[in-house]
């Protein structure tokens, strides 16, 4: 039994669906796959995801290979109520999600899909399979293999696996190229700065605009905020990653001093305390504080409520802090996601891909894993490279082949100079 806010907003759900769907090309090409070969038929899917009109496209998807499909959702900020609706009362999807819900209200969601005694387990965090491997082990038995769409859940999945604690196969379809090098790159990075110029009407051209990570959301964040005129600053642990910055031609500087001149900061580390109460101390008034890595825990806001003696809702998805010597300092999305909570999300055409990469690997997934051993795991690199080759073919987008000689030089060795 769904758990949602609204079934009336079904409607309104539909439309938004079947918007998103125009620009998802891919997924609609495997969707109608699916339905003739039906690789997922008689299989359970318990998913943790953000519940917006994209993300049913990948449901109905996995609907169309077969499987029964539990939704809750990944952040409560970013499900879209009418999303929910259609889902249950148009598609037949069985969803816990409610915007706005409190974490017992989160927690509860995700125990209830993973009632549904999934075979296969899809996620955006890990909180879905570090669930199963505390509170509900007596679940686990059930279920054949998984996916995990972030950077972050792959980060907690290589440590479970390194400790031996992880007890299935997990597939990291974040650390496919037309995934991390699109969706994380180009989704995250337009997606962040929509959200806060949503959140704040910010003319972002001019202001020093700090960005903590230079993964592939960093990059694709210094990228467009470079674009709009700011004067990006980059703040690093890794010098592979520092020294590309640099050679991009972005400041890169720790944090410590990045914090006494940023005007907009962004985290996308996925760890936590990157923005802490020593650089929230000496910040400038005004300074905008904002999240788009996945868990709310990179922005110290426990910090910010102490150092405040004051705190304003300004506007949506912003709170103003006061702090005791009168600077204000704006927080948005209470610290989650920045993307998902104050904007929509990457847009479709990105998803399209990373979803796209689930749905094959899904459907992979349903004879490979008896041959996997419970570890982290790469999506084989033709389900990468077949994601590809649909999209730039729904692009018309023609690329080369190589001729029988280039095969031949390519696969020798015995050939010179």
């Amino acid at each position: 039994m769904s758990d949602i806010a609204d079934e009336s907003l079904a409607y309104e759900g539909v439309k938004r669906i079947e918007w998103a769907d125009r620009a998802m090309p891919v997924l609609r090409q495997i969707r109608e796959r699916f339905a003739v070969e039906r690789p997922l038929a008689g299989m359970r899917v318990a998913a943790c995801m953000h519940v917006t009109t994209e993300t049913a496209g990948l449901i109905r998807t996995l609907q169309a290979g077969g499987a029964s499909v539990a939704l809750a959702a990944s952040n409560p900020l970013s499900t879209q109520d009418d999303t929910a609706a259609a889902l249950v009362r148009e598609y037949g999807a069985e969803v816990f999600a409610r915007a706005g819900t409190d974490r017992e209200g989160y927690y509860r969601h995700i125990h209830q899909a993973l009632e549904t005694g999934p075979d296969l387990v899809l996620d955006d965090g890990c909180d879905l399979v570090n669930t199963l491997h505390t509170d509900r082990t007596d679940l686990i038995g059930t279920v054949r293999a998984g996916c995990e769409q972030t950077t972050t859940g792959v980060i907690r999945l290589h440590q479970m696996a390194l400790e031996g604690a992880l007890r299935f196969p997990m597939v990291a379809v974040n650390d496919t190229d037309t995934k991390h090098m699109f969706d994380n790159r180009y989704g995250t990075g337009q997606s962040t700065l929509d959200g806060i110029v949503r959140a704040t009407n910010t003319l972002l051209a001019g202001k020093t605009v700090v960005i903590a990570g230079f993964g592939y959301c960093g990059r694709g964040l210094a990228e467009r905020a470079r674009g709009l005129g700011a004067r990006v600053v980059v703040t690093e642990i890794d010098p592979v990653k520092a020294l590309d910055a640099a050679l991009q031609g972005f400041a890169v500087q720790p944090m410590a001093r990045a914090a006494e001149h940023g005007d907009v900061f962004i985290t996308a580390t996925g760890n936590r305390d990157v923005v802490a109460a020593e650089h929230l101390a000496v910040m400038k008034d005004g300074a905008i504080l904002a999240n788009s890595g996945h868990f709310d825990v990179e922005i110290d806001v426990r910090a910010l409520q102490d150092l405040a003696v004051e705190v304003h809702r300004v506007r949506p998805q912003a709170d103003e802090y006061v702090l005791a010597d009168g600077r204000r300092l704006v927080l948005l999305a209470e610290g989650r996601l920045v993307n998902l909570a104050a904007a929509e999300g990457h847009p479709a055409a990105v998803m399209d891909m990373s979803f796209a990469d689930q749905a094959l690997t899904c459907a992979w997934l349903a004879t490979a894993h008896a041959t996997l051993d419970a570890a982290v795991h790469q999506v084989p690199k033709e389900i990468d490279t077949e994601v590809a080759r649909l999209k730039l073919a729904s692009m018309t987008i023609e690329i080369d082949t190589l001729t029988a000689e280039q095969e031949e030089y390519l696969h020798s060795w015995r050939l010179g100079s």
